[in-house]
């Protein structure tokens, strides 16, 4: 399906099942590496969905979809009109056959917006501006919005945010959603957990504040940022906070175009490069981390998770160098990106 694709599988985290759970093909999950820009994709068995579009001066979305030999987008969601998501959005509506265009009604005088809104008035796309309660079937998807409730003068607080449900597995897109949208989002009783969450704003401290993060509960977020972008994102307020809340967060910026991948009851998160963690993240110790967290540890799946359990029962593991004669499938390559990823450790044992 994605023929350039080289992923490394990063985690691979089993969830119970109410019934039902389980969707007749997969879902996959796109958050594209646009650099400080942010665009993503669902990509379903019989729908195709496109979240922004990436920053200008660029061809990088474009590209991703070309590559990917998608031809129609079913929806395409605008979540506000700042450059850096709708940058490559009118080439997308000229380039490929849209059935549908979400915006939320702002209007934003720039050369960028307005070039967009020839593209959608040329196309023969309907426009839709949804408001919060409003949902959307695709399939076996139940795309729900949570913002806007009405438009106000401040841009990022009338962004769309979507929460996308693939049987039992949930994922929060929040554009540039601040503290005040979050808070207005948790205070209306909204549903907002998710197993995976895009982080607002780039991982900017202006976004993902505590009580949100905490009514949302994510398993792993995301978020989209230029590498040593000059805005400093993610901000390390954000990422403390994440640490603290044991919650792993991957970044386009140091794993490159992210893809989760989901069949309604499972996960699975690769990645086009293997990127570290951010610095001071706790790592995870061979001898006493859970089922759960030895599989954040890349090339770690369900399988070799139980042997390093199964190994550290018999003897505690002296160092991350020892995965290659203990584990099955462990060689010298997958063995250096593990330790170039900076996630596993033995405490107390510094490897060289």
């Amino acid at each position: 399906m994605r023929k350039r694709w080289i992923a490394v599988v990063l985690a691979l985290l089993l969830l119970t099942a109410a019934a039902g759970g389980l969707a007749a093909e997969p879902l996959y999950v796109h958050y594209i590496d646009v650099g400080q820009g942010e665009a993503a994709l669902l990509q379903g068995p019989d729908f195709t969905i496109l979240i922004d579009a990436g920053d200008l001066g660029k061809a990088d979305v474009l590209d991703y979809l070309i590559e990917l030999g998608i031809e129609r987008i079913d929806l395409f969601v605008i979540t506000h009109p700042h450059a850096d998501h709708i940058g490559q959005a009118a080439q997308v509506m000229r380039g490929f056959a849209v059935r549908e265009v979400w915006m939320s009604g702002y209007e934003h005088y720039t050369g960028t917006f307005e070039d967009l809104l020839d593209a959608v008035l040329e196309s023969d796309a309907d426009y839709f501006e949804p408001r919060t309660g409003y949902e959307r079937r695709f399939g076996d998807l139940h795309l729900q919005v949570l913002n806007p409730t009405e438009l106000s003068s401040y841009m990022h607080d009338t962004c769309i945010v979507l929460r996308a449900v693939y049987g039992d597995v949930a994922f929060l897109f929040t554009g540039d959603a601040e503290k005040s949208t979050e808070a207005a989002m948790v205070q209306q009783g909204l549903n907002l957990q998710a197993i995976v969450l895009q982080l607002g704003h780039h991982g900017s401290r202006t976004s993902s504040s505590l009580g949100f993060l905490l009514a949302v509960e994510p398993k792993i977020a995301v978020y989209s940022a230029g590498w040593q972008n000059e805005y400093g994102h993610p901000h390390p307020e954000v990422l403390t906070r994440l640490r603290a809340l044991g919650i792993p967060v991957f970044g386009t910026d140091q794993f490159g175009s992210i893809v989760v991948r989901t069949d309604g009851r499972t996960y699975e998160l690769e990645a086009s490069k293997a990127g570290q963690f951010p610095a001071g993240w706790a790592c995870v110790d061979l001898n006493t981390a859970s089922f759960e967290q030895l599989q954040m540890i890349i090339h770690i799946g369900p399988e070799r998770a139980q042997q390093i359990m199964e190994a550290r029962a018999v003897r505690p593991f002296d160092s991350v160098d020892e995965l290659r004669t203990r584990v099955d499938g462990i060689g010298d390559r997958r063995l250096a990106e593990i330790k170039a990823q900076g996630l596993a450790c033995v405490k107390g044992v510094t490897d060289d």
